[in-house]
């Protein structure tokens, strides 16, 4: 037995034999305030095994079984799940706030906020749409199985295979969701449905080791040492047999039924369509930007904002010499037309890319630290997305590093499309998800001793969207923008987000088709039209989603601006980004609660 696995059963030991307060710790009201909170997490944590392997919390200690196993989809789990959730509400609100610290106190409040309004908004648990080109089960289990479930030795290869095998149960709880889904009258758009159908056909290979499925895990196993030529044989025939007897059927089934629905889809792209659609629409505002802003308030913004970036960005091209006196479309779309904004179009173009991204963040890592009292330990990466998503996937985003240092943090770049890359663009989308915008802030959330165990794994959009959309704003603003070129590329960038406000809130809730949000999209930034159609089909399956980035970056710009006047000579910049990132990811409301008290604290 290792000495990992013998300290884990140890530390087992230890909690069992706690005797009544483990009791009061599971089943009952725990002594310990901090210790619930704990509770609340390590419970629903362990009924996720797929997030237990992301997050390799358990590994170092010798718990590795979770990684055999796949998520629970039923609607019996999700029943389970919401009488959980309103007993630990319950729970949670017994204790007294004169009873708690102040930190507790703020920890309850952080708390409960996601509970209210899961509690408050019972009667839209399943509007959602769980069959998407973005982020349907079919993309998830095997983005999942390909990238996040490691393979660092014998035992999980042995359960790569196990979850292979596990797949039909797991479809079949998912076939539970989209059937409650249709009875209600919550059916994806037609062309939704399409992609999907589109993503689902060549997934299914003639020669199961042409699947990406089969494709990653052998190239797992090459770079596995310490394993023999005879189990990597055995491994690689199960994994065959399991994708020929279970994922193939699986895909095909599915593909069936992603037919069958779309006949009887519509093309309407809103969620105004749904019953009460305009109520469920308000509720994901609400939910993604963490305010009560309103459709139409959100809409105005997004209008006066589109306005503003045009315009700076029209005087950078008068700069450059171009004609400003035509229209923004057809000058935009001349200069993302030139040839020389782009790679070949070619594998070692897109080789490049990645190359060119990596060189970008240890630019900016070397340069930024004058920004920054704190960065985080992992490291970041730059990745391809995976080639069986990238179609319906979005240009860029990133994954978490685990917390046992297996994995670095990732961010994913789409090759799709080699217009989808130009040079111009690169720097803002690499400050965006990289550094300093979600590897410094998700990462420092992660590694934060002192955060309990929740607050490590919360996030609200608005500020992790917020916060990487205002990281591109201080990347700009130290120089890092270095020619006017690059200049348009982040204002660019952020046009993308204040058009998202317009045509979110315009197909949601002013009943715009997808096709008027593809051209108001089109004319008014200049991307590619593979990126626009992506985009938009995007927001029509996560309303509201596209709504924080912007309002999130517009807030704590405005908390910056407020610090800044309120302290003179007091203020720097490296406390800010302190308040800002080492409180973790809150609702915007709490976090200008945490400024304001950074602010007295200072004058």
């Amino acid at each position: 037995m290792s000495i990992r696995r013998i300290v884990g059963l140890a530390f087992l030991l230890l909690v069992i034999v706690g005797g009544v307060w483990l009791a009061k710790l599971i089943w009952g009201k725990p002594f310990n305030f901090d210790h619930f909170q704990t509770r609340v997490v390590v419970v629903e944590g362990l009924k996720s095994p797929e997030a237990l392997s992301s997050i390799r919390m358990l590994e170092p200690y010798g718990i590795t079984s979770h990684n055999g196993e796949l998520d629970d989809l039923s609607l019996k789990a999700d029943e389970e799940e919401l009488a959980r959730l309103k007993e630990n509400y319950e729970t949670l609100m017994s204790y007294a706030d004169e009873d708690l610290t102040e930190e507790q106190r703020f920890n309850k409040r952080l708390m409960a906020y996601p509970m209210e309004q899961e509690i408050k908004n019972e009667r839209f648990r399943y509007y959602d749409y769980p069959l998407t080109q973005l982020y349907g089960w079919h993309n998830n289990i095997s983005s999942f199985m390909t990238g996040t479930h490691s393979v660092t030795d014998l035992e999980e290869a042995e359960y790569y295979v196990a979850r292979l095998n596990k797949i039909r149960t797991q479809y079949e709880q998912y076939m539970e969701q989209l059937k409650k889904r249709e009875e209600m009258g919550i059916i994806p758009p037609k062309f939704v449905l399409q992609k999907v159908e589109n993503q689902l056909r060549p997934f299914i290979t003639d020669d199961p080791k042409d699947n990406a499925l089969y494709a990653a895990f052998k190239a797992k196993l090459d770079d596995l040492e310490g394993v023999s030529d005879e189990d990597k044989t055995r491994l690689l025939n199960e994994t065959e047999t399991a994708i020929r007897d279970v994922v193939f059927p699986v895909w095909a089934e599915l593909l069936d039924y992603t037919i069958q629905i779309k006949n009887i889809a519509t093309d309407e792209a809103g969620v105004w369509k749904l019953p009460d659609g305009d109520a469920y629409y308000q509720t994901q505002i609400e939910r993604h930007t963490t305010t009560k802003m309103t459709a139409d308030e959100i809409h105005q913004l997004g209008l006066s904002e589109v306005a503003r970036i045009q315009g700076e960005m029209l005087a950078l091209f008068e700069a450059e010499g171009y004609d400003t006196s035509i229209p923004f479309a057809e000058l935009i779309n001349n200069f993302t037309a030139e040839d020389r904004h782009y790679y070949p179009d070619t594998d070692e173009g897109r080789a490049q890319i990645i190359e060119d991204y990596t060189a970008l963040i240890r630019e900016i890592e070397a340069g930024v630290s004058g920004m920054f009292n704190r960065t985080p330990k992992a490291p970041v990466e730059v990745k391809r997305v995976p080639v069986f998503i990238e179609q319906g996937a979005p240009g860029g985003y990133y994954e978490q590093p685990a917390l046992d240092g297996s994995r670095p943090g990732r961010f994913y770049a789409n090759l799709y499309d080699i217009k989808g890359t130009p040079k111009f663009g690169m720097r803002a989308l690499t400050y965006h998800e990289a550094v300093p915008g979600h590897h410094y802030q998700i990462a420092l959330q992660l590694e934060q001793e002192d955060l309990p165990l929740f607050r490590k794994f919360s996030g609200y959009g608005a500020y992790v969207e917020g916060w990487a959309l205002y990281a591109e704003r201080v990347a700009m603003e130290m120089g890092f923008q270095k020619t006017n070129a690059d200049k348009i590329g982040a204002l660019q960038s952020e046009l993308f987000r204040a058009v998202r406000l317009v045509v979110d809130t315009g197909m949601h809730s002013k009943h715009w088709t997808r096709e008027e949000a593809i051209k108001y999209m089109a004319d008014n930034t200049g991307m590619a039209m593979t990126d626009v159609v992506t985009e938009i089909e995007r927001y029509i399956v996560w309303p509201g989603q596209a709504c924080g980035y912007k309002i999130g970056q517009l807030t704590i710009l405005r908390l910056r601006d407020k610090a800044r006047e309120a302290l003179g000579d007091k203020f720097d910049i490296r406390e800010f980004h302190d308040v800002v990132l080492m409180v973790g990811s809150v609702p915007l409301t709490i976090l200008e609660e945490q400024v304001d008290a950074y602010i007295a604290r200072k004058s």
